[in-house]
């Protein structure tokens, strides 16, 4: 018990000092807490173990462990299906990495989204996205071909596929259905997350139309880190009138 209350008293101290840091801020080393509070290795990886539990710092692999906070990140019909502008709506900075792009033919649930008959040519873009400068997401969405033959040349000249669709297609995306659970991910996923394959994540699956037809121009499933962000699923409709 004396272990555990000493780990937990070093938690303490180590979530009041990086309150008031910025996200990403680096925090000190499980070598440089065990000098400071002499204690055991195996005494400052618990107190760390303890700030990761309750999402205050991320670990990273190979690179240190770094001040943490989930933000909001809102789903609604009424708001863009940008993960850019959703992200600066919660007062934080996303930055999208291109992991590949290519035309496959649609088949299964991607043409059913879509409403295309199988074999219609696609983009599969595969993304990973970060969040004040820590990885956040993993995704791949799927976009019609005759919609965009030119989506591979966009997306590395602009980082917003809201935006590509909206400045180049003429399209007005909106959220039109969408399934959010709470999965393990797969072993691409895992990768592309960079967690533990018995961690689970977000998993938010969605379609987007063009507002004035109402043809499906994107579906996309994207896996999300837990301690990157809270998902949160405004549904249309008038709110609750008190009692």
């Amino acid at each position: 018990m004396a272990n555990r209350s000493r780990y937990a008293e070093i938690a303490e101290v180590l979530a009041a000092e990086i309150a008031g840091r910025p996200t990403g801020t680096r925090v000190s080393s499980e070598h440089e807490i065990a000098a400071r509070f002499d204690v055991s290795r195996a005494a400052a990886r618990a107190a760390l173990q303890e700030l990761e539990g309750r999402l205050l710092v991320r670990r990273v692999r190979g690179a240190g462990t770094f001040v943490n906070r989930p933000i909001d990140y809102v789903l609604s019909q009424r708001r863009a299906p940008s993960l850019h502008q959703t992200v600066r709506d919660a007062g934080a900075e996303a930055r999208t990495v291109v992991r590949d792009i290519r035309r496959v033919p649609l088949a299964g649930e991607p043409a059913e989204r879509l409403e295309r008959p199988d074999g219609t040519p696609a983009h599969l873009l595969t993304r990973q996205n970060y969040i004040n400068g820590l990885l956040n997401g993993w995704s791949q969405e799927f976009i019609p071909v005759d919609l965009l033959p030119e989506l591979d040349a966009a997306v590395h000249a602009v980082e917003s596929l809201d935006a590509i669709l909206r400045q180049m297609c003429g399209v007005a995306p909106v959220r039109s259905w969408c399934r959010v659970s709470s999965v393990l991910p797969g072993p691409e996923a895992a990768t592309g997350l960079e967690t533990d394959r018995h961690r689970p994540v977000w998993l938010v699956e969605s379609v987007s139309r063009d507002a004035p037809t109402g043809r499906p121009v994107m579906c996309s499933s994207t896996w999300s880190r837990p301690d990157g962000t809270r998902i949160i699923v405004e549904l249309d409709g008038p709110a609750p009138s008190g009692h």
